[in-house]
């Protein structure tokens, strides 16, 4: 939605980021090609399923039965658009 959203607000007499600060998620494949390009917030989806993966093999196996939730730190990519 975010990638859409310049165009939007330049239609309403509004600009990207001197009006309004524009942050996207999961910086898809054109965030970096919008104008301006977008600012995203992503996560580590790769350390994520492997993480997944490992709690999953181990409680399979018996060698894990309840553990605390594992957070990731997401990542803010800083571009053009805030």
């Amino acid at each position: 939605m975010a990638v859409g959203a310049p165009g939007v607000l330049k239609a309403r007499g509004l600009a990207v980021p001197t009006d309004v600060a524009l942050v996207g998620y999961d910086d898809g494949a054109v965030a970096a090609a919008t104008d301006p390009p977008l600012t995203t917030v992503v996560n580590p989806i790769v350390e994520m399923a492997r993480t997944a993966g490992v709690i999953l093999l181990e409680q399979m196996s018996g060698d894990r039965t309840t553990s605390p939730p594992t957070i990731f730190a997401p990542e803010l990519i800083i571009r053009s658009s805030s």
